[in-house]
């Protein structure tokens, strides 16, 4: 991955949501067949509240004997790591490397809130580690 590369010239924009009502099986079925690992957590003017996650539906599976039912809100994670689109794929491996965590959402800063744009996951930074050998 060449290190002065960003997230936006590495990431095209679209990001798959859902709000903090959605239950845990609509959300399990969106991440199936939109074959995604998570899905960034917004409010109804679409500003970032969290992210829910494969691991925090595992989670809920084995806390809750009715997880379908339970919301997103409640299981999702609120502390997102986040970049702006300028930030390099180079830092954003540092970040998750750092913070052990698989993905990092990309953000547009609008009015002190963040808008979702993309989502950059390890599986990307491979992609372009093995595009550049």
């Amino acid at each position: 991955m060449k290190k002065g590369r960003t997230v936006l010239q590495a990431k095209r924009y679209g990001i798959s949501t859902c709000g903090r009502d959605a239950t845990l099986l609509a959300v399990a079925q969106r991440m199936t067949s939109e074959e995604v690992g998570a899905l960034a957590v917004v409010d109804e003017a679409g500003y970032l509240k969290g992210i829910i996650t494969r691991t925090d539906l595992l989670r809920a599976h084995l806390e809750h004997d009715d997880w379908t039912t339970q919301r997103v809100g409640d299981n999702m994670s609120r502390d997102v790591l986040t970049v702006k689109t300028d930030a390099l794929l180079f830092d954003v491996a540092n970040m998750l490397l750092d913070n052990h965590v698989h993905r990092i959402i990309v953000v547009l800063e609008e009015k002190g809130q963040k808008r979702p744009v993309a989502i950059i996951s390890s599986s990307d930074l491979l992609y372009h580690m093995m595009r550049d050998v």
